[in-house]
């Protein structure tokens, strides 16, 4: 029958949730880092005076009205789906996870709100001083908000400081345990370098697309080395965070990296599959093209030890989409190495003195602008698909936690999400695109602040007092 062949509820709500994430996840992994940029910028004005950091910053404030106004709407969706889809996943965990998402919600995006408008219209009403003030906590905003959700999301891969009920609820029994659960410090500092990382491609891009139109425009200049010393420093610090964020998942999630490797024998000098297929039915990754012992050497530390595959482990604990994951990690790792790659490209260069002159730099710098969002998708997926079968990790299945909703209203609702998400979402990343496309200018005007705007319940009074041709107060 037909209806055999038709998605589930269950795959119906996962491929919702898996969408609105991702869309939501390309902003915040962007406006994290420019958050920060956007402080060293105006930290550098302030202790210089030199015009050119402000006028770029002023230029990037646009950009992150925009970014994060489309991150905050992006991410309202996904909490209305653990009650809609996920019931009883949000029923049993949320003795938990309800305190840590209410925690990032009253530290984090209270924060954000309350001095983001300072930031984006206060400068010439607070002053400089103030006005940093205030950029600086949005910035510490939105790595608050990291820290939180990333806590959020560790425990549920390597759950800590609870105890199980009687009717399988999670209760808290160690908060401490529970927010620094063994994989947050690991996955909080890959992600928020990520997230730099990720800024500094887009930034470096757009410095790189002006740099290649006009060579001598100051501030493209001052964007274009400042992406490329973020790229030099932190492409390769990454690089040794990964590692250790692998070790620390081999030791807790083993199924996750044996698919992630390609590896169903169990075996001593273990290879890295650097190419193939893995084939679930067939226990076995086809057409496989690897390097003997890397796999031991950087997992293990030891050449010659044993790396467990997923033979040795339970089949229902498999990773259910065994090619998405072994594909996913290998896209996130391969730009990590393009962007250690331009980093180092970018040193060179520099000591040559030819770092604002070689247009070969300039246009990798351009095709590099959106392979940090890329890979940070891509190791989300890693993260979240080589977690499955299991919401919380080997304690609760997914298929345990969906809500007992039909097919039928779960693919309405996703194929809404479908068509508003790409109407909205995608003219704002045009919009974007727009904002990338204007050459920083001298004397930056900045966010666009225009007249007061009198809202129903503010008396106008004041303004027929002083009479028809009054203007109202700048």
């Amino acid at each position: 029958m037909l209806a055999d062949h038709l998605p589930s509820a269950l795959d119906l709500a996962r491929s919702q949730f898996a969408f609105t994430v991702v869309w939501h996840f390309l902003f915040p992994a962007f406006t994290i880092g420019l958050a920060s940029f956007l402080a060293v910028l105006e930290a550098f004005w302030l202790t210089t005076g030199r015009a050119v950091y402000l006028d770029t910053y002023r230029y990037w404030l646009k950009i992150f009205a925009v970014a994060f106004a489309m991150g905050v709407v992006s991410g309202l969706v996904m909490s209305y789906q653990f009650g809609t889809n996920w019931s009883v996943f949000s029923d049993k965990t949320a003795p938990i996870l309800g305190p840590l998402l209410g925690y990032e919600v009253l530290t984090a995006f209270f924060l954000e709100a309350g001095f983001l408008g300072v930031m984006l219209f206060g400068l010439e009403r607070v002053g400089p001083r103030l006005h940093f003030l205030a950029t600086c906590l949005v910035a510490v905003g939105t790595l608050t908000s990291a820290f939180w959700i990333l806590s959020a999301n560790s425990w549920m891969q390597t759950p800590a400081g609870y105890v199980l009920d009687a009717n399988g609820h999670f209760a808290p029994q160690d908060w401490w345990a529970a927010i620094f659960n063994p994989s947050f410090p690991f996955r909080f500092a890959h992600t928020v370098t990520a997230a730099y990382l990720t800024t500094a491609m887009i930034v470096g891009a757009v410095g790189a697309w002006h740099l290649l139109r006009d060579r001598s425009n100051p501030r493209a200049r001052l964007m274009f080395s400042m992406a490329m010393w973020m790229a030099a420093v932190v492409a390769p610090v990454q690089l040794v965070l990964g590692d250790l964020h692998g070790t620390n998942t081999y030791h807790y999630q083993p199924a996750k990296v044996a698919a992630m490797e390609g590896h169903f024998e169990s075996e001593r000098r273990a290879p890295s599959i650097l190419f193939g297929w893995p084939d679930a039915q067939a226990e076995t990754t086809r057409w496989a093209i690897g390097i003997p012992g890397l796999a031991s050497l950087y997992l293990a530390h030891d050449l010659n030890a044993e790396v467990r595959g997923l033979k040795s482990l339970p089949r229902d604990t498999w990773p259910t989409n065994l090619p998405l994951v072994f594909w996913s990690f290998r896209v996130m790792v391969g730009l990590g190495f393009l962007m250690i790659a331009l980093g180092m490209a970018s040193l060179y260069l520099r000591w040559k003195g030819r770092l604002y002159s070689s247009r070969w730099l300039q246009r990798c710098a351009v095709a590099m602008g959106p392979s940090g969002l890329v890979a940070v998708t891509a190791g989300w997926v890693v993260t979240e698909a080589g977690r499955q079968p299991f919401t919380v990790y080997g304690l609760l299945r997914t298929s345990d936690s969906v809500s007992p909703i039909a097919a039928p209203a779960v693919a309405a609702s996703l194929a809404a999400f479908a068509v508003v998400y790409f109407v909205v979402f995608g003219a704002g990343i045009w919009y974007l695109l727009h904002l990338f496309n204007q050459p920083p200018r001298p004397h930056e005007a900045g966010v666009p602040t225009g007249r007061p705007v009198r809202t129903a319940g503010i008396t106008p009074a004041p303004a027929i007092a002083a009479g028809p041709n009054a203007q109202p107060a700048e």
